[in-house]
Order: structure tokens, then sequence, then C-alpha cells
């Protein structure tokens, strides 16, 4: 069932970690890779494909709002599917919709507006293949968490999560500097093509888990019985994850209320590229899309290189230091953002090289969450905590969007920073710790 894990002291021996997980575990996260590539290809620079559509501030809030109601709704009735079909049939048919959905997002720069009885704006469509592209992300996060679950000791469950993040967040470097390269002038054409890369990789990353995935491990809960087992499902989370639930729900309501405006702050209210001189390579000059293509790959490099040895860190210090160290670098980062320097880029890539701690502590926010699950309910634990937290943050992009459009960028901003500020200082006042840690 279980096995023990290799040490963990970086992100090399993350990866080598990685390769000596049960074979589950590996199909995984290869899927994870060629799903993550894609969607963090296209959903990152989906607001600024909005505003080239015609779309305005709020109707990019109303965006991130609908993408919050999947993942509140998506989860739970996925980690029900997982635990029930099994992971490899979940997942399958989940990778299929999620290919669709890009598909979706590619056609809505063709289809007509006109429609003769009614005309309809082409950003509608993103809205409508966001239903489908997120299926994979959102649905699959319990058959994730109940694999890792199975496949890792109770006490190294950050290690656990450390291996297959670390190999998946690579996918986060890539993905951006591929996005750069497509629009380092403008934003179109360029896109269109990124989004025909996204539909390749999650058609391979469909193909893979479907194929080379074994179902000998899977193990199968009880069968789902409506809208009471929903609420059983609740009242049925284990007593750490209550303080934490509620820290978290202000953390990602502060965060939802900004991030999808992260790239307009970069190519709209600063419009700031990047030009430099390189060695062998020469002058370069990126466009402000591209330059935001950077920055997130910066980010996600520091991440990388943090994520395993912090994950070996709360061996010794409990998860808790680690989550409450991700949910400041969450908390304040907007403001950070918002009030930098127009004019300097340098002050931009230190900020967003910080920003990449916040995933330092995820591994063990994941270990807090599926931690004190019962053996064969990881996948509905992890999905009744995230319909959850997901319903709490519903309301946090359009928030964000009606006082991004209405008032000002800088009062949204400073607003998601208080809030989650907030969350932070409830967490470290009433957080609790995973037996297993402690």
């Amino acid at each position: 069932m279980a096995q023990q894990q290799a040490e963990v002291a970086g992100p090399v021996d993350a990866f080598r970690q990685f390769f000596s997980l049960r074979r589950d575990v590996l199909v995984l996260s290869l899927a994870m890779f060629a799903f993550s590539l894609g969607f963090q290809m296209t959903n990152r620079f989906i607001p600024d494909y909005l505003v080239y559509l015609g779309a305005g501030g709020f109707v990019v809030g109303l965006f991130a709002t609908l993408g919050n109601v999947i993942g509140a709704v998506y989860p739970y009735y996925g980690g029900v599917v997982s635990d029930r079909v099994g992971s490899r049939y979940a997942l399958t048919v989940f990778g299929f919709l999620s290919t669709f959905g890009f598909v979706i997002w590619l056609a809505a720069a063709y289809v007509p507006t006109d429609f003769g009885v009614i005309t309809v704006e082409p950003w509608v469509w993103v809205f409508v293949g966001l239903l489908l592209a997120q299926c994979w992300k959102s649905f699959g996060i319990g058959g994730h968490y109940a694999i890792v679950k199975q496949a890792t000791e109770p006490s190294q469950l950050a290690r656990g999560f450390a291996s297959t993040e670390t190999f998946r967040r690579t996918a986060f470097l890539i993905a951006p500097l591929i996005v750069a390269v497509l629009v380092v002038d403008e934003l179109m054409p360029g896109f269109l093509w990124v989004l025909v890369i996204a539909i390749i990789f999650a058609l391979l990353g469909t193909i893979i888990q479907h194929l080379l995935y074994e179902t000998d491990q899977d193990t199968l809960g009880k069968e789902f019985q409506g809208v009471s087992q929903v609420v059983d499902d609740l009242r049925a989370l284990p007593d750490e994850l209550r303080p934490l639930l509620v820290s978290d729900a202000l953390v990602r309501f502060a965060n939802g209320m900004v991030y999808a405006f992260f790239i307009l702050v970069i190519t709209l209210e600063m419009g700031i590229g990047l030009s430099l001189t390189l060695p062998v390579i020469g002058a370069i000059d990126l466009s402000p899309a591209a330059f935001f293509g950077v920055l997130l790959s910066i980010e996600m490099f520091v991440a990388l290189l943090t994520m395993a040895p912090v994950a070996k860190v709360a061996e010794y210090t409990g998860l808790k230091p680690v989550v409450a160290l991700g949910f400041f670098v969450y908390a304040i980062f907007p403001v950070m953002l918002i009030f930098a320097p127009q004019d300097n880029a340098w002050v931009l890539i230190a900020l967003f090289a910080f920003s990449g701690l916040r995933f330092a502590g995820l591994p063990a926010h994941k270990a807090l969450i599926v931690g004190p699950a019962e053996q064969d309910a990881g996948g509905r634990v992890t999905g009744s905590y995230y319909l959850v937290r997901g319903a709490l943050v519903i309301p946090s992009g359009v928030l964000g969007g009606f006082l991004w459009e209405f008032v000002t960028p800088e009062v949204s901003f400073t607003v998601a920073s208080i809030i989650g500020l907030i969350g932070v200082a409830y967490f470290l006042l009433y957080g609790k710790e995973f037996d297993a840690y402690q």
C-alpha cells in the first residue's frame, strides 16, 4: 500500500523521489505535467485575451468569479466520482472535457458575433470554454490527493506532494516562456498558437493517463447518495481542517480579487516590457505580455527551488509554520505589486521571485488537508474542503472587478491584501497541526 519515501533536500532530489514513486503516482504526475503546461500557457493570459475580444475590467472579474464557482463545485463531485468509479476513468473523462474547452477558447476569436436575432460578444465563448477547460484541474483534485495519500506514509505526506508538485510546477516554469516567445511583439496572433499547443498537450495528457494508469491500487468509496451526502461529508470534515479552512478561504478570497488582474497591471496599468542585451543572444525587446510570461517563469523557478526543501523542513517544524509562510506571501503580494515603481522592470522581477515563495508551503498545505482523512475517503474529504472554500471565495472575482473598473485598481489590491492578512492572523492564532507532524 504505502511505501517509504527517499530523503528530499532539494528540487533535484524531489525529481529523484518522483521517479521512485508507485506507477500510478508517476503516471498521474506525467498527466499533470501535460495539463499544467496547457492550462498555465492559457489561463494566466486569458484576461488579456478577453480585453482583446472587447471585454472590460468588470467582465474580467466575472470571468474570475465563474472560475471560483467551478473551483467550488467541481472538486467535490470530482472527488465523489473518483472515489466511486476509480481515478483512471474519472480523470480520462475530465481530460477530454478540458481539451474541448481549449478548443472553444481558440474558436472564440473566429466565431461570428451576429446571429441575426441576437448578437453574442466573442468573449462570451471564453466563459463557455472555461466550464470545460477547468474540468481536469478541478474535477481531478480529489483523484490527485487520494492517489498520493494511498502511496505515501502519513508522516511524509508533504514530501509526497512535493515530488508530484515539483514535477507539475516544472510545466508552470516552461509554459510562460513558450508564451513569451510566441507573443514577443504583441499578444495576438501568437496567443492563438498558444491555444493550439494547449489542445495538443491536453490530448497527450489524457491518452497517457488512460493507457498507462493501472487500476489495481485504486480504492473505491461508497456510492454517492445525493445532497444529504454532501451535508454529511461537510459535517464529517476532520477538526484539524476547520481553522485551516477559514484562514484558507480568507487568503484565497483576497487572491481571487486580484489574481486575474496581475497581467493587466503589467500590460495595461504599467505597460512595461523588458529590454536588455544578453551575451551570444544579443538585444531582447519583450512586449508587456511576453514580459509577464517571463515574470511567471521567474516566480515558478523560485517555487521549484524552495518547495522540496521546505517540505523537508516541515517534518521538523510541523506543517503550520510552513503553511503560514505561504499564506503570508499570498496576502502581501497584491499591495506590493500595485504600488511597485512603474518604470523599473527589475523591481517587478524581484517581486515575482518573492511571490514564488507562496508555493513553498503548498505541499504542506495539501498534506494538512488530506492527512486526517480516512484511507478510502481522501478524494471525498478533499472535495468537501474545496467545496466549502470555493463557495466562500466565489464573490471575490466580481468584487475585485468592480473595484478595478469603478473605483481604482489600487483600492482593489489594497483591500485584497487586508483581507488576506486577516486570514494569516487567524491561522497563526487558531490553526492546528496534523498529528503525524507533531
